[in-house]
């Protein structure tokens, strides 16, 4: 009895460290953004991050590090302490709409991006960098020019891109907040979907390589 009783004991001990084994194989996701992927002015539970997560469920781990007015300088000085923190396998960067709101100069926004860029993979991390829109009063030549930023980063640095975080949805009032620079709740899944054409190929790269023969 007291055999058997030690046998069963061993045998839940050894299924405990596989399951501990498993989950510690899922990838940790941390989201450095702004107001865009804050959840502003509507449930978190509602944002496109927090709908990232209920995607993965167990699957992954997804930390929203993003804060509302946050910018590229402000975020730089954060990460460190989010890395030692959370060890995060992917980094989500969608920063610098408040940089250009603020009229902060493109080269600091670009140093501040690779900085960021280097930092995590400096920690292991895969980078995932999504550009983010101005108000279109801001004149499309300065539109161009700063989204232009993010596409120079992105190649220099071969992480993978997002040209524009907030695709089909800036211009499209239904999906827009009165205000005209946040997205509302319907347009969430969206700004999700777009996410996932770079995130995706990351979480399951057998997948992708197979999508391209």
């Amino acid at each position: 009895m007291r055999r058997r009783l030690l046998t069963f004991c061993l045998i839940g001990l050894l299924w405990g460290a596989g399951v501990a084994s498993a989950n510690s194989s899922a990838p940790t996701i941390v989201v450095l953004g702004d107001s865009l992927s804050a959840a502003y002015n509507m449930p978190t539970d509602d944002g496109w991050v927090a709908l990232l997560s209920e995607r993965l469920g167990d699957d992954a781990t997804v930390i929203n590090a993003a804060i509302s007015g946050e910018t590229t300088a402000g975020a730089v000085s954060r990460l460190p302490a989010l890395l030692d923190t959370h060890t995060p396998d992917i980094v989500i960067i969608a920063l610098g709409g408040n940089d250009g709101l603020r009229g902060y100069a493109l080269s600091d926004v670009r140093a501040n991006l690779v900085d960021m860029i280097t930092a995590s993979r400096d920690a292991g991390a895969t980078v995932v960098l999504a550009g983010v829109r101005l108000p279109s009063n801001y004149g499309s030549a300065f539109i161009e020019r700063f989204l232009g930023v993010y596409a120079d980063v992105a190649e220099e640095h071969e992480v993978a891109f997002v040209p524009r975080l907030l695709e089909g949805v800036a211009e499209n009032e239904a999906l827009m907040q009165s205000d005209g620079i946040h997205p509302n709740e319907a347009a969430q899944p969206r700004i999700l979907e777009t996410i996932w054409t770079a995130l995706q190929p990351i979480l399951d790269p057998d997948t992708a390589t197979a999508g391209r023969h």
